[in-house]
C-alpha cells in the first residue's frame, strides 16, 4: 500500500469528483487523495479511470457513467452511500466547450453543452446533498467554472458562456440555502488551464489567448486543483457563495 492510499484509507472522508479522467480532473484527485481523501471518480472515459485506479490504489473508486444521464448520476450515488454512507466533498468538474458561433448552433449542441457542463452538475448536487446530512464537519461542494461566464473579451461562445454562468447561480442559490446546514459551496472561475479543451480551439485563437495572460503561460491543472484542496479542507469552512476568480490578475481593471 501506497502512502498516499494510506493515508486516504484512514481518513474517514470521501469525495465524488466528475469528469475525474481529465487533465484537471486528473490533478484533482491527486490533490484530494494526497490530502487524505477517499475519492470515487466519474467518468466516461474507462481508460482514464483506469489510469487513475492503477495510480491511487484502493484510495480511487472508479465508477464510468455517462453524466447526461441522470439515472445513472443517480445510480453512482446510490452505490456511494452503500459503501461508504455518505459523502463529504463532492467537486463538480465535467466540463466541454462546444465552438460554433452564434447564430450557427445547432440545437443538438446547445442541449449538450448544457446537459454536460450545467445538468450533470444539478443532478450531482440533487443526489450529494442528501448523502451529506450527519456527515462531520463543514462539508463542500466545489463547482469548476470558468472566466468565460463574465469575461466577454474572450473567444468562449454564448452557449458555453450560459452553461457556466448558470453553474454559478447554482453555487450561489445553494450555498444561501443550506449555510445553516454547514454545506458550504463556492465555484472556481478559472481563466485558460493547460487541459484537453486546448484542442478546441485554432492555434491562431490559443497563441491570442495566452498572449493576454500576465504570466505569459496558461495555468496549470495542479495550480488549480491545490485551490481545490484549499476550499475542501478546513481552511475553506467559512467560504460559501463565492467565485473564486483565478487568472493571474489579467481581468483587473
Amino acid at each position: 500500500m501506497t502512502k498516499s492510499t494510506k493515508r486516504a484509507t484512514d481518513s474517514g472522508r470521501v469525495a465524488v469528483v466528475t469528469g475525474a479522467g481529465g487533465g484537471l480532473g486528473a490533478a484533482i484527485v491527486a490533490q484530494l487523495v494526497a490530502d487524505g481523501v477517499r475519492v470515487m471518480g466519474l467518468e466516461r472515459n474507462r481508460d482514464g479511470l483506469d489510469a487513475l485506479a492503477s495510480r491511487h490504489g484502493e484510495a480511487f473508486i472508479p465508477y464510468p457513467l455517462d453524466l447526461t444521464r441522470p439515472d445513472e448520476i443517480a445510480a453512482a450515488f446510490g452505490q456511494l452511500r452503500e459503501t461508504h454512507g455518505g459523502v463529504d466533498i463532492l467537486v463538480n468538474n465535467a466540463g466541454t466547450c462546444f465552438m460554433s458561433e452564434f447564430p450557427d448552433i445547432p440545437a443538438d449542441e446547445f442541449e449538450a453543452q448544457m446537459k454536460i457542463n450545467f445538468s450533470a452538475a444539478f443532478h450531482c448536487c440533487q443526489a450529494a446533498i442528501p448523502m451529506m446530512a450527519g456527515r462531520d464537519g463543514v462539508r463542500k461542494i466545489i463547482n469548476i467554472s470558468s472566466n468565460g461566464a463574465y469575461n466577454f473579451d474572450v473567444f468562449d461562445p454564448p452557449h458555453y458562456r450560459a452553461s457556466k454562468a448558470a453553474l454559478d447561480t447554482l453555487t450561489k442559490d445553494l450555498a444561501r440555502r443550506y449555510a445553516a446546514d454547514k454545506i458550504a459551496v463556492n465555484s472556481i472561475a478559472p481563466a485558460m488551464t493547460e487541459t484537453p479543451l486546448f484542442n478546441v480551439v485554432s492555434e491562431d485563437v490559443l497563441k491570442a489567448a495566452l498572449a493576454q495572460m500576465p504570466h505569459g503561460r496558461a495555468m496549470r491543472p495542479e495550480e488549480v486543483a491545490a485551490w481545490v484542496g484549499f476550499l475542501a479542507s478546513p481552511a475553506g469552512d467559512i467560504c460559501s457563495g463565492n467565485v473564486i476568480i483565478l487568472n493571474q490578475g489579467r481581468d483587473v481593471r
